[in-house]
């Protein structure tokens, strides 16, 4: 049985939550019940926000209520008991790592008393979830670190980080699809170009996604620079 929460969030939203830790089984319920809103009329609702444990819908108070919306959640909570989950992309993103690409990846190889190397294979070995999009258009908050790679974020955030650049904060390990400031440590940087509003989706990673981190050397990286897999 699906365990769930419904409550309020002011006049306009509703939030369900379906658990309190970020874990694969939670990351699954919430990615079925997403997929449901994407793919059915839900009468009133105008958009929907999905975190790690939980789905927030948005409502246009003048066609629909709480009471209406909140049925309309159960019913489908029921059936997203005997559904199988939908089958994830597997995305392989090339990744440049070190050097002025990687400013910090000395630092987390110090930190953790090995090699940078030992910290690029680390990185490399494991497939990783996407759990959501946030912080940043585009931005994917993805789990599966390796904990010997756990690292606390920086507590004086850089001002510009490059777009594309690959990071590792606390236990996660995430992409800056565009240019902003940030905590995270830079271990890398990706060639291709992870968002662009002129897409539809104007993001290429979504919640769910799996994702597989590909070594390449600095000649591979120019030549890839700015291509994306849409092309």
């Amino acid at each position: 049985m699906i365990e769930s929460n419904i409550y309020p969030l002011g006049d306009k939203a509703v939030t369900v939550q379906f658990g309190s830790q970020i874990d694969k089984d939670t990351h699954k319920i919430v990615r079925t019940f997403v997929r449901h809103l994407e793919t059915e009329s839900w009468p009133g609702v105008l958009e929907w926000v999905p975190a790690f444990t939980s789905v927030t819908l948005y409502y246009d108070p003048m066609q629909t209520d709480l009471d209406k919306l909140t049925d309309h959640i159960q019913q489908d909570i029921q059936q997203m008991e005997h559904e199988e989950e939908e089958a994830p992309r597997l995305l392989e993103i090339p990744v440049c790592y070190g050097g002025e690409l990687g400013k910090d990846l000395e630092y987390i190889a110090d930190y953790h008393q090995m090699t940078t190397e030992e910290v690029i294979k680390l990185h490399t070995e494991p497939e990783y979830i996407v759990y959501m999009i946030g912080f940043a258009p585009g931005f994917p908050y993805i789990g599966g670190l390796s904990p010997k790679l756990a690292t606390p974020r920086k507590t004086s955030p850089d001002l510009r980080i490059p777009a594309g650049s690959v990071a590792i904060g606390g236990q996660q390990t995430g992409v800056y699809p565009i240019e902003s400031p940030g905590g995270w440590h830079i271990i890398g940087q990706t060639p291709w170009e992870l968002f662009n509003p002129g897409h539809q989706p104007p993001s290429l990673l979504r919640a769910g996604d799996r994702i597989k981190f590909t070594p390449i050397d600095f000649k591979l990286f120019e030549q890839e620079r700015g291509k994306t897999p849409w092309e």
